[in-house]
């Protein structure tokens, strides 16, 4: 039975498949042990989600969206009607930014800006029905995508994955 580094060599000859990660090399003072191998398998898993969120983000061009723009209709759409300031700290950008951003997805009719019901100050930013339609439309297509590639794989494979889904959730859990 060949190894994860015979797997990953064979792996990353095949085309669309990322090149082997960093962790996968052997490091000065590499440890052994759950610590070692807990590092080794974070550094694998950040290069794949990357290599997996970079192949699917193809599929956002035909939104017509940018990137930035996307992300920030997708907190919107599944955050609910959000305040400027917050939707700034959940896309990680300044104020003046995200408000260019919420001003051209306004211009194109995809969220509108509505007074907070409890707070007269604020603005909070909603989603439209093009706007929610825009951004399942662009979900369904990542998802199809995907699961063309799932379909391809063995059943205890797809298994497999089912599995570390829920890890790796409860992991996303823990980091919030």
């Amino acid at each position: 039975m060949a190894g994860p580094r015979a797997r990953a060599s064979r792996a990353a000859a095949l085309p669309g498949t990322p090149a082997p990660c960093p962790a996968d090399a052997p490091r000065e003072g590499d440890g052994t042990g759950a610590s070692g191998e807990a590092e080794r398998t974070a550094d694998r898993l950040h290069s794949v989600a990357i290599h997996l969120l970079r192949r699917l983000r193809r599929e956002d061009t035909k939104t017509g969206l940018s990137a930035p723009r996307l992300s920030a209709l997708s907190v919107v759409v599944f955050g609910g009607p959000v305040t400027l300031g917050a939707l700034a700290a959940a896309e990680q950008v300044r104020p003046p930014t995200m408000t260019r951003l919420v001003t051209a997805l306004e211009a194109a009719g995809l969220v509108t800006r509505e007074p907070d019901p409890g707070d007269g100050r604020l603005t909070r930013i909603r989603a439209t029905a093009k706007g929610r339609t825009l951004l399942l439309r662009g979900r369904a297509r990542r998802v199809a995508a995907l699961t063309d590639q799932l379909r391809a794989l063995g059943e205890s494979e797809r298994a497999a994955l089912d599995r570390a889904v829920t890890i790796l959730q409860g992991v996303i859990d823990r980091l919030r």
